[in-house]
């Protein structure tokens, strides 16, 4: 049976065609039709005529065609590939350099941070809706996939709006597996493990090869100079926490507080360049990719050939629901229990399979308590981000900046709040829900050098030990 794939934000050069070429390889998915849908429309022609002349290059069953207007790409619709990037590489920018201004210096921008959390104010009234569409127009039980960054903010919020069946997806794992191969020195397909965590800070709890463990090699490799370098910052956390995780060095810096707070911690872990931790190299990257496409289209002279599938989980999930043969893959859910020491309601990255029943996620249990407490400086920023944006709530927006902890390390809370009425202000063209809501000013208390304090009466055991310090001034 064919399928109906709607791929919304198909303007999107790298993850659309690697998908469509992933979907294509798969004799499973033979004579699907590809409905693309975006709303930056010279991107989406491109698009379009790449994936006809994919199907035409190689002899391949099936139909590609794009539109403008969501709801007809959405209406039955066996799945639906969100990979969306409101505000584009503009918005990007903003995210990136306003930050930076008041200190907070962002690598990738576009999970955590302010720059992450502003991109998520953009993205999840935008996945409401689409999930409303699917509500009203998909077919009964269709399943959104779900690309678009901040992911663990995004799903949490589709979590609270939505009944409908969804996954988060990334790469994380299948290309920190690629690492662990080369530095323990073996096949990845010989490697055993087990993931728990949330996104972009997903531990392995779990890593084997041929039932040894593999955790003293990494160990043992990490001490080295030469294996270190490349992984700085993952490699220090590992060091320290007793876990290795699934985010490199650029991303990881950003969502903890220790790594990019001042020059000293930069010149020492984030000195490699690009995605080794460099100032603002994801925005560098788009904005070269978008640089390109202005001059021309780059999908001209691309290789339509397929010859095998990437390593992203898409194409195998619909594999297997379209055929009932499971596949096993990391997938970030609404935690409904599977990780018992994180949240309720958050959003987990947890092993998950999927067949033609749909989508099963499974029970991790309790992380490590080190591994929780990281994970939990994360959840509660986008518990308050996911809030924000549902509700278009100014105060909800700042206060998940301020939980931020590279944000925290950096400024000050009168600061992140001017910081978040600069970026705020800087972006109400993509934040309508926002429209006639500001960031209340809380100006700087002035205290007179003549001004002592109001004597207010203390409660009796505050007051002992203020006796206390009293007599001890005395003597």
């Amino acid at each position: 049976m064919a399928h109906k794939i709607a791929m919304i934000g198909a303007g999107s050069i790298v993850f659309c065609k690697t998908l469509m070429s992933d979907i294509m390889a798969t004799p499973a998915l033979a004579g699907s039709e590809f409905a693309l849908m975006s709303r930056t429309e010279p991107k989406l022609r491109a698009m379009e005529a790449f994936g006809q002349r994919m199907l035409r290059d190689n002899g391949l069953p099936g139909s590609v065609w794009a539109t403008l207007d969501r709801a007809e790409a959405i209406r039955d619709a066996d799945f639906v590939v969100v990979m969306v990037q409101v505000g584009g590489v503009e918005a990007f920018g903003l995210d990136y350099k306003i930050p930076l201004k008041y200190g907070v210096d962002q690598c990738i921008a576009d999970s955590l941070g302010p720059g992450g959390i502003f991109r998520g104010m953009r993205t999840i009234p935008l996945l409401v809706d689409i999930a409303k569409d699917m509500e009203r127009l998909a077919k009964p039980g269709a399943i959104l996939l779900q690309y678009a960054n901040p992911m663990a903010a995004n799903c949490l919020a589709l979590g609270k709006a939505s009944k409908v069946s969804f996954v988060g997806l990334c790469h994380g794992v299948q290309t920190t597996l690629d690492l662990i191969s080369r530095y323990c020195d073996v096949p990845k397909d010989e490697i055993t493990y087990t993931c728990g965590g949330i996104n972009h800070m997903d531990w392995f709890l779990r890593l084997e090869h041929k039932g040894e463990d593999l955790y003293p090699d990494l160990r043992a490799v990490f001490e080295r100079p030469e294996f270190y370098k490349n992984e700085k910052v993952r490699g220090e956390v590992f060091r320290h926490f007793g876990y290795f995780m699934t985010e490199s060095t650029g991303h990881l810096s950003e969502y903890v507080p220790w790594f990019r707070k001042n020059a000293k911690a930069m010149e020492l872990y984030c000195d490699e360049p690009s995605f080794g931790g460099e100032s603002g190299a994801y925005y560098s990257w788009c904005k070269a990719i978008a640089d390109i496409y202005a001059e021309h289209d780059p999908l001209e002279t691309e290789s339509t050939k397929i010859s095998h599938r990437s390593v992203e989980y898409c194409s195998y999930i619909m594999e297997a629901v379209a055929t009932g043969k499971p596949f096993r893959f990391m997938g970030n859910v609404r935690n409904d229990g599977y990780i018992t020491n994180l949240p309720r309601g958050c959003c987990v990255e947890v092993p998950t399979f999927a067949d033609d029943t749909g989508l099963r996620p499974t029970v991790v249990g309790d992380l490590p308590p080190q591994c929780a407490a990281l994970c939990m400086t994360n959840v509660n920023v986008q518990l308050l981000a996911a809030e924000a944006a549902l509700n278009a709530d100014p105060e909800r927006l700042v206060q998940a900046v301020a939980m931020d902890p590279l944000t925290s390390a950096v400024c000050t809370l009168g600061e992140i709040r001017e910081m978040c009425t600069e970026m705020l202000e800087a972006q109400r063209e993509w934040l309508p829900g926002f429209h006639g809501r500001y960031i209340k000013q809380k100006p700087v208390i002035s205290i007179p050098a003549d001004c002592e304090p109001v004597d207010v009466p203390l409660d009796p055991a505050l007051a002992i030990g203020k006796r206390f310090s009293t007599l001890l001034e005395r003597s």
